[in-house]
């Protein structure tokens, strides 16, 4: 596994550690999606996708793909022995109607004040924002899931994002390789840091205030 699989993998499984027993939770593509492979049968979580399942499982292993049930960024996945499948319609009643307990997104740039951007770069072409703004509407808790900053190390965590929106003050946390931020009325707030990280560094990575708490966590190994 590449160091960079692996850094997503990490972020992944600290996603899960937010999680609850009972949650029904939504994982958007990319890194989100990475998560099904650390929710265990017994949890008591279930995985409900945009796509029209509740119930779904791991990615699928090589070899046992079905081209049929696929992750959203169309990946093949798994279905839980009681798992369901649906139409669209169904599922968005479902995002809309304020079910989901938890969504995990990816994104581009995350504010201070909760607002994301996870769908347009200008200049770039995109495939679009998919449901992700229902998501953010919808879900009771948005968590983040993404690399701490950009491919040529621009802070993806900032004071206000100057990437288009996909929602406004709707993140509650963020799961970096560097570190588990959540997101208050007074800003940014380390929850957790990295085995690997420092606490400098995360500041230096962060373009925006970085309140420190007495006592913070360490992240999952």
């Amino acid at each position: 596994m590449s160091d960079k699989q692996e850094l997503r993998e990490f972020i992944a499984r600290n996603v899960v550690a937010l999680l609850h027993p009972g949650d029904l939770v939504n994982l958007g593509a990319g890194i989100p999606s990475h998560a099904a492979n650390y929710i265990g049968v017994d949890s008591g979580m279930m995985i409900q996708t945009e796509c029209g399942t509740i119930g779904g499982g791991p990615l699928a292993a090589a070899g046992e793909e079905d081209y049929t049930l696929i992750a959203p960024d169309t990946r093949p996945s798994t279905l839980l022995y009681d798992g369901v499948c649906f139409d669209s319609a169904l599922s968005f009643t479902m995002i809309r109607g304020g079910h989901l307990d938890v969504t995990v997104l990816g994104a581009m740039e995350v504010a201070q004040n909760g607002d994301m951007a996870n769908w347009e770069v200008p200049g770039q072409a995109l495939k679009g924002m998919g449901g992700a703004m229902d998501l953010c509407a919808g879900a009771r808790r948005v968590i983040v899931a993404m690399e701490h900053c950009t491919k040529t190390g621009a802070p993806k965590l900032v004071e206000r994002c100057a990437l288009p929106l996909t929602c406004q003050g709707e993140v509650d946390t963020v799961v970096t390789e560097l570190a588990v931020i959540d997101v208050t009325e007074e800003g940014f707030v380390l929850r957790a840091l990295a085995p690997h990280a420092t606490l400098e560094e995360v500041q230096a990575k962060t373009a925006a205030p970085l309140h420190v708490p007495a006592r913070v966590g360490r992240m999952v190994d």
